[in-house]
């Protein structure tokens, strides 16, 4: 496991191990060939000094884990045995790509500059010192520059590739967390549509059992009552499923008046419920957003009368002020235990507090009284 560990980080991928061979195996023979042949001799022999520029050439391999290390060797190695000849320009090049500080690399890069003119290599020039001089400030500063510039580009595609990668994660992140708003969007158009209706449908439901003997206009209207809301959630329910295929703006809905808050506490009165509706100030059109969480407060706040309080009597309040809607929806303690056994999911306030904080209002719902109240405020927009 170790050597595999060092043999990726040596190679991260198979190009580049497969380039690192080939260069070491190229530069060792064109190295040692080129000093086996060239006519200048250094204090050892010449086939001494090749065979010193092979082992120097396949050192090459270890430039990318080793680039400083093996800058220093191929310096004091060159120095002393004289081999090497191009292989010092992917040496050079090497540490200044790979380095990971560059005041190593021009430490590094000047130490083999002074090295080189104060122990020429068989292949130095003979001219004179300054000549010597220039040839290796060119010889050494080219490399450099060049894997100097490879390396900022390598470091800024590595940084594009993970800012690339972290924006990927962000956005499915977003992507999640907007699938999780809108399942528990959806979760609560359903509850809204079908325990809400269907729970007042069904005590509509007992009391047409109760009354159709003795009282058959009666059951005819509570029949036709039933009717009403069963079309209402059926309505309701192709606009949800219309969003799901289509998208939001698939099926428009109708704007919400207090004439739908007042048809709403209609079909709870119509259901037995002793219920009040008051209303304070000035009517006139609501934001589509503000009247359908309006409906949804005093709908839910009706159910849940019918589902807890049995026949308790209840009073809706309404205040149309200019700056906000303000409704209170409280019950008195339940004379009598509800005549329905009608389940509760418990998420119907908690899905109220979301709609109500959404539109930027306050919401709150407790005991009161021995009773039940629920109250929020809804800011509308500045005219």
């Amino acid at each position: 496991m170790h050597l595999r560990g060092w043999w990726s980080a040596a190679w991260p991928t198979r190009r580049s191990r497969a380039l690192d061979v080939t260069l070491a195996v190229s530069f060792a023979v064109v190295d040692g060939l080129f000093l086996w042949f060239s006519p200048q001799r250094f204090w050892l022999p010449h086939t001494v000094t090749s065979a010193c520029s092979v082992i120097l050439g396949l050192s090459i391999v270890v430039r990318r884990r080793h680039p400083v290390a093996l800058a220093v060797f191929a310096t004091a190695f060159s120095a002393a045995t004289g081999g090497g000849a191009f292989v010092v320009l992917v040496i050079l090049y090497s540490l200044a790509a790979y380095a990971t500080s560059r005041r190593v690399v021009l430490a590094v890069a000047a130490m083999n500059y002074a090295v080189g003119l104060a122990f020429p290599a068989p292949t130095a020039s003979t001219d004179s010192f300054l000549a010597q001089a220039i040839f290796g400030i060119t010889f050494t500063v080219v490399p450099v520059l060049l894997g100097l510039y490879m390396g900022a580009r390598k470091q800024l595609l590595a940084s594009l590739q993970e800012r690339t990668a972290r924006l990927e994660r962000e956005q499915h992140l977003l992507a999640e967390r907007a699938r999780g708003e809108e399942r528990t969007r959806i979760a609560r158009e359903m509850h809204d549509v079908v325990a809400n209706r269907i729970s007042v449908m069904v005590v509509h439901a007992g009391a047409l059992k109760a009354v159709a003997a003795r009282d058959p206009g009666r059951a005819a209207e509570t029949a036709a009552v039933i009717g009403d809301m069963g079309r209402q959630a059926l309505e309701e329910l192709r606009h949800v499923i219309g969003v799901l295929r289509q998208g939001e703006e698939a099926l428009p809905q109708e704007a919400v008046t207090l004439e739908h808050v007042r048809e709403l506490v209609g079909q709870s009165g119509a259901a037995g419920l002793r219920v009040v509706l008051s209303v304070r100030g000035v009517e006139r059109p609501m934001p589509s957003a503000v009247g359908r969480t309006l409906y949804r407060l005093v709908q839910e706040a009706l159910t849940n009368v019918h589902k807890h309080a049995g026949a308790a009597d209840t009073r809706v309040d309404l205040g149309l002020l200019p700056e906000a809607i303000e409704v209170e929806i409280a019950n008195d303690p339940p004379t009598a235990p509800p005549a329905h056994d009608l389940p509760s999911g418990g998420h119907g306030l908690v899905g109220l507090r979301e709609r109500v904080t959404a539109l930027g209002g306050s919401f709150e719902a407790g005991p009161r009284g021995g009773g039940y109240a629920v109250s929020a405020r809804l800011p509308l927009p500045a005219s």
